[in-house]
């Protein structure tokens, strides 16, 4: 356990203080990512890109960190892509729907975060690009 701080000295001294009598232990000795270098920044804080880096190395979707305004603002912007993945018109119509639903929940209960500004995707539209993009293929 450490010892308390003496009275009458700064934290950041006592702190540093700290750390040269551990490094003198060799506390920090052969830690994990000795001599590896340090991730390059990416401009978020480094608790954030802590976060990210876990979640991918779990081989999860970084996306699900997302606010729900701006992660269904991203499903819209993905959706091309996703229906071109289904095979029958019945299945597009489904896909749409369900998002479309999920956009009027959100306004229904949107009490925090960034504001939503998601428009309802057209159906019909959505139908006709999927079998645009079928028939191209």
């Amino acid at each position: 356990m450490t010892r308390r701080k003496p009275p009458k000295v700064s934290f950041r001294w006592w702190v540093d203080r700290q750390i040269d009598e551990a490094r003198d232990r060799g506390a920090f000795d052969d830690l994990p990512g000795t001599g590896k270098p340090l991730p390059k920044p990416t401009g978020n804080d480094a608790a954030t890109d802590w976060v990210l880096r876990q979640v991918r190395a779990g081989g999860h979707d970084t996306k699900a960190l997302l606010p729900p305004a701006l992660a269904l603002k991203r499903e819209v912007q993905d959706l091309p892509g996703r229906l071109s993945a289904e095979r029958t018109e019945q299945q597009v119509r489904e896909v749409v729907d369900d998002l479309n639903e999920r956009i009027r929940q959100a306004y229904l209960n949107h009490h925090t975060g960034p504001p939503l500004t998601v428009a309802l995707v057209d159906v019909e539209e959505a139908v006709a690009d999927w079998r645009r993009s079928r028939a191209a293929s």
